[in-house]
């Protein structure tokens, strides 16, 4: 029996409510996160995902939902003391390395904004000793902790971003596109550094991006969100080889391979959304852990499509 350390149960987030122009960031989604693992939500820029994040570590007030996290009702958390002991457990990486850290702090003290706010050192050289051991574990010398931001790369930025978020000795990282600003051969870097830090700290991970390769890569279990929407959801296998939904689809097909036999056959699906049509659509579990949003009778179409895919792969 694993346990579920984050629980969403249809979590709404509107913007300009009754307006006009009214947006549905996030609209009715729902999922659970388990200790340890990493769950990969995955889209493109504008569906959800980031607003996804910034509202479980409550940066922004669900317009409707719940979410659990531990245990405890994180909308009924009342007074600074409660949400300071959320925000220590609860921890975010930022997308841009470079807009994420404040120019005018040295990294030393960039690093120990957390641990001085929560009382986390009885001294001054506890403090320091504390960056140091935490520069080293992101792969810095504790030499960069005099220097500013702007002396360094875009990937040791990010590195500097994860020693501020494991300052606080979190239980739980929001990684929002934490690699999508940082050059290829850099990510590989970032994403096997927060593979290590996981299975050292026992952490567990929302990890947000639109690479569905790299989400594979890090993920336990994947969610593929649009316009707001969870469409589909399972294991990271289950969703990356036998994706049955159209949008699923779309995405696994705009994935280049390093095979140019492949890539002159390769042809990209167009996603087109279906009509409104009146019919009540919600998740259903169309195999052992794997749900799609759907109406009922698109279901049973799904679950025999995802039959058939399975079919012809043990061919």
């Amino acid at each position: 029996m694993k346990k579920v350390l984050l629980d969403v149960k249809g979590l709404k987030q509107y913007f300009n409510v009754g307006r006009k122009d009214e947006v549905k960031a996030v609209d009715d989604i729902t999922f659970h996160i388990y200790e340890g693992e990493t769950f990969g939500l995955v889209g493109e820029s504008g569906s959800g995902k980031s607003t996804t994040g910034r509202t479980i570590i409550r940066l922004n007030t669900p317009s409707g939902g719940e979410i659990t996290f531990d245990g405890k009702d994180v909308m009924k958390l009342k007074g600074r003391d409660a949400l300071k002991q959320f925000r220590r457990e609860v921890q975010m990486i930022y997308q841009d390395p470079y807009a994420s850290l404040n120019p005018r702090m040295k990294v030393r003290d960039i690093i120990a904004e957390g641990i001085d706010i929560n009382n986390l050192a009885a001294s001054v050289e506890e403090r320091n000793k504390m960056v140091d051991d935490l520069l080293r574990t992101v792969g810095l010398n504790p030499s960069h902790g005099t220097r500013y931001p702007h002396e360094f790369s875009g990937g040791q930025r990010q590195r500097i971003g994860i020693a501020r978020a494991l300052a606080v000795n979190p239980k739980f990282i929001i990684c929002d596109e934490p690699i999508s600003a940082l050059d290829v051969s850099i990510q590989a870097q970032v994403v096997n550094l927060l593979q290590d830090l996981q299975k050292e700290k026992n952490l567990t991970y929302l990890f947000i991006a639109h690479d569905l390769s790299m989400v594979k890569h890090i993920s336990d279990r994947i969610g593929v969100m649009h316009h707001g929407k969870l469409l589909e959801m399972g294991t990271s296998d289950e969703i990356y080889h036998f994706g049955v939904h159209p949008y699923t689809e779309s995405l696994l097909s705009a994935i280049p391979l390093p095979d140019p036999d492949y890539e002159r056959t390769r042809k990209r699906i167009k996603y087109q959304p279906e009509p409104e049509d009146g019919k009540e659509r919600k998740m259903h579990e169309i195999a052992e852990g794997h749900f799609v949003y759907a109406s009922e009778d698109e279901a049973k179409i799904f679950a025999e499509k995802l039959a058939k895919k399975k079919q012809d792969a043990n061919k």
